[in-house]
């Protein structure tokens, strides 16, 4: 059996702040990604292949995300927060976010869920 380090919390706050690689040893093999009404990945394949694709957007903007509330509680973490990307200094999105996560007994990611609601321009 694998030991995992971090703790629930800490995992939650890393994966909505977009530091994907360090929580793949968390990702159940059945884990479930739900981008609530946009998209659902199902099985840890499939969620790291969205995670590469996110991060890679991450990486051609400039990011600030700031967590504002976490509750943690009996193997669910929420994160509550926001993103704001910026491209030569000016926003080109801003994200107000909610993620609730549930764990599994091996203290690994089994569902996400994420509310993730844009500026309206």
């Amino acid at each position: 059996m694998k030991t995992l380090e971090l703790e629930q919390r800490d995992i939650a706050v890393a994966f909505s702040n977009g530091d994907f690689e360090q929580i793949y040893p968390y990702l159940s093999e059945t884990i479930t990604w739900n981008i609530i009404g946009e998209e659902v990945f199902q099985g840890k394949s499939k969620v790291v292949e969205n995670c590469k694709r996110t991060a890679e957007y991450f990486g051609s903007v400039e990011t600030d995300f700031r967590t504002e509330d976490t509750i943690v509680t009996n193997n669910k973490v929420v994160v509550r927060g926001t993103g704001e990307f910026k491209r030569d200094g000016i926003r080109v999105n801003l994200i107000t976010a909610c993620d609730v996560y549930e764990f599994n007994q091996k203290n690994e990611l089994e569902n996400i869920s994420s509310y993730c609601i844009p500026e309206k321009k």
